[in-house]
């Protein structure tokens, strides 16, 4: 009976750590499915020259494909939440890609500007927030890609629509083009 109460004592712990941190920065920690994971894996070129950084890394599910696409670059996943946190350092400590570097940071205040490739899974609010930061950041032939939610007021250079029930949008931008 005290494992099953530590055990639901530590669950009830972690769902109100993501509901938490999901009211914080007002996007919850959403996997990218497989055909939205697709379609972005579609829209990137096959080489880039610099680091990735995927901003709100979540539970990795995006973070590991883009880190073994790109064996030769970093790519760093930020995430804040500590549980989805966990599980995307977990995903890579078991068997993740070495290029993959995985930090519980708050991206808005880590420095962007040797990015050659940003990625972004944030939510409407989120989406607007980064805007300036990416802008202000970003060196000129910087690639940016948002899956869901697009950019107001860039212009992707090209964008997909993803083969999953909700036809998300993909949406690749270049730092020049906005």
């Amino acid at each position: 009976m005290i494992i099953e109460g530590i055990v639901l004592a530590v669950v009830l712990v972690a769902i109100l750590s993501v509901l938490v941190h999901t009211l914080a920065t007002g996007a919850p920690p959403t996997p990218t499915s497989g055909p939205v994971r697709a379609a972005v894996m579609k829209l990137l070129p096959e080489s880039i020259d610099g680091p990735a950084f995927e901003l709100g890394a979540g539970w990795g599910s995006l973070a590991v494909p883009l880190a073994r696409r790109y064996p030769k670059n970093r790519v760093i996943a930020f995430e804040r939440s500590p549980v989805p946190w966990m599980m995307c350092w977990l995903r890579k400590a078991l068997g993740g890609p070495t290029n993959l570097r995985v930090q519980r940071a708050d991206f808005m205040k880590a420095p962007l500007s040797e990015a050659a490739l940003v990625v972004c899974y944030l939510g409407p609010k989120g989406t607007q927030a980064v805007k300036a930061k990416l802008e202000a950041e970003l060196k000129p032939g910087c690639l940016v890609l948002s899956h869901t939610f697009a950019i107001r007021g860039w212009t992707p250079v090209t964008e997909l629509t993803a083969g999953d029930i909700y036809r998300s949008p993909v949406y690749l931008y270049r730092i020049w083009n906005v």
